[in-house]
Order: structure tokens, then sequence, then C-alpha cells
């Protein structure tokens, strides 16, 4: 079960309840999607909600109250261990393991469009065509994310900007983004290593370019992290199968955060689309890099050990993680190489 998904579960449960009377005429305050996000300190769980401090106010009931009504409506629903409230009234809610390794059987059944979705279906963007190197990657790599959740987004020819309008208004749209402050970056370091850090960089803020540390091939590097830990899952693969055992999913209690992460992958380019923001996705596929490096080390039998059940969960959990990091890289643009 995704963010998206979950957000849909507690959007259910909040109808229910308005139907059945349970929370009283709220009028137009059912939302059409609720926010889902990693539990605060203090909270326990998989994943939080405010929903209920959101409706307290429109239902005149205190915050646990409301909280209660619809911690008894998510808890019987499938894919949902358990819902705690906490604080002044977040839901806290555990997603049952099995349910957990579906997220690692989704990416591995469909690795090219894992996180795709129809959020922005019928919506349409037209963007006016830059030269600036910057903004032309930023807009190029905003398309593809906007694609990504069902939108229909294209870069527009200048001549058809200029008949139409585009940047004056109507009909299209002209990003802000602070330009390269080194020209030629591309011919200094490369396409892929350009991209990177002009795209990691929040489109408002200036990025900041090194030179020699783009070039290095070194952890410090963190596209290199990136790319790296994407070649280890693929190597992974490769020495599983010359033990003879290959991968399947199933439950991974020392890899819960890395799931997580790969869990929340929908929801980060959903974010980036809506908020043209690639930063998001270059800083997600960081995470999930990092923690894919962690975990790595557990994913093979050691010394004599034999391949267990233990060993193809693992193996499965990295070769989804390396699947997200590839599909991550390719929308921003960037090649992930299996040997590095």
């Amino acid at each position: 079960m995704t963010p998206a998904e979950l957000s849909r579960t507690v959007v259910r449960a909040v109808r229910s309840a308005v139907d059945e009377g349970a929370l009283g005429a709220i009028g137009g305050m059912v939302p059409e999607t609720v926010k889902v996000e990693r539990p605060r300190p203090g909270g326990g769980g998989d994943y939080a909600s405010g929903i209920a401090l959101k409706l307290a106010a429109a239902t005149g009931r205190p915050p646990r109250e409301v909280a209660e009504v619809l911690r008894a409506r998510i808890a019987g629903r499938p894919g949902i261990a358990l819902v705690e409230i906490s604080g002044p009234g977040f839901l806290n809610i555990t997603l049952e393991r099995d349910v957990q390794c579906g997220v690692v059987r989704q990416v591995l059944a469909s690795p090219a469009a894992y996180g795709y979705g129809d959020a922005l279906r019928g919506e349409a963007y037209d963007f006016a065509a830059v030269a600036e190197e910057r903004a032309r990657i930023v807009v190029e790599v905003v398309v593809r994310l906007l694609r990504s959740q069902g939108a229909a987004a294209r870069i527009v020819p200048e001549a058809e900007a200029e008949a139409e309008g585009v940047g004056e208004g109507a009909p299209g749209e002209v990003l802000a983004v602070v330009p390269c402050p080194t020209p030629g970056l591309v011919g200094l370091v490369g396409g892929d290593a350009a991209r990177w850090a002009l795209l990691r960089a929040a489109r408002h803020d200036r990025p900041r370019i090194d030179v020699e540390a783009l070039l290095a091939q070194r952890e410090s590097n963190p596209l290199f992290r990136v790319r790296y830990a994407y070649s280890r899952s693929r190597a992974l693969t490769r020495n599983a199968l010359q033990l003879g055992f290959a991968a399947e999913p199933g439950a991974v209690p020392e890899g819960e955060r890395l799931l997580g992460l790969l869990r929340d992958h929908p929801g980060v380019l959903e974010g980036a689309a809506r908020h043209r923001a690639p930063d998001r996705l270059a800083r997600h596929l960081e995470a999930v890099a990092d923690e894919l490096l962690r975990f790595q080390h557990a994913v093979l039998p050691l010394g004599d050990e034999k391949p267990s059940a233990a060993h193809r969960s693992r193996l499965a959990l990295a070769e989804a993680a390396g699947t997200v990091l590839a599909g991550g890289l390719s929308l921003l643009g960037i090649d992930a190489p299996e040997l590095l």
C-alpha cells in the first residue's frame, strides 16, 4: 500500500463517518485527499495523519473524539494492521506486513512505471522553450514528471509560443529558474553530472558548482552514490544467481526504513510534478541510495551460510530499491550504469 492508496483509504473512512452521521453535518469539509506522512516524534506506526485535527472545528468535537470515530473505521480496512491515536488526535497507522511485501512485488512487476499515477490526469501544461542551460534542463524534466502523473505536458516551440503568446500570460507557463552560474557546464563535466548539479538544487536557488567534486568517483559525490547504489543492486542479483538463488518478496524486518522509502516514491513523484520541483526527486534518490548501501551487506549469505528465505526476501528488496533508483535517474535524464 502506497501513501496515495492509504490516503484514499482514510478519505473513504471520513466519508463513511459523515454518511452515517457519526461526525454530524460538516458541509463541504469532506476532503478529496488526506495527507499521510511519516509519524512525528512520539508517534508510532508506518504513517500518520492529522485529519482529525482539521475536522474537529467543523464538527464541534474534540480532535481525539473525531480521531476515535475515524480510527474505528480505518482499522477494519484491508491492509491495515493497527490504528492508534497519539498526541492531540493524530492517527498512527501500521500496515500489515503482507501489504509491505506487496510494495516490493509492485515495483518488480512494473519496473518502468512504479510511482507513475493519474493524479493529474485531465490537466494540460504548456511551457515556453528556453535557451538558458539550466532552465532548459529543468523544464524538460518537469514535463516528464507531469506526464508521469497523467498530465498532458509539452514544451512549446519558440515560433508557436510567439504566435500564441506563451510567456505573456497565455496559453503557457515560463518557469522561474535561477540560471546556471557556470555557462557551458555540460561541456565541462558531461551531461549526467551537469544535470544532477542543476536539478539537485531547488530551481529558485543558485546551484553550487564544483567541477572537481562533480567529477569525483567517490561516495562524497551524491550522484556517484546514487549510481553506485544502483550498480550494487545489480551486482547482488548476479552474485545471488552464482550462489543458486533468486529474489522472492517476503518480510524483511531489518529493511523497514528502505521499504518505507520505496513506499514514499509515488508520493515523491507526485509532489515533484505538482510543485515543478525535480530537486525533490533527486534528494529522494539520495536517501534511497544511502539506505540501500547500508542494507546491502545483509543481502547475501556469509561464509558457509546457506541461502534462505530471508536472503531471497532481502534480495527482492534490494532489487526493488535499485529499480526505483534507475527509474528516478531516467526521469532526470541521467544514465544508470550497471557496472561502475
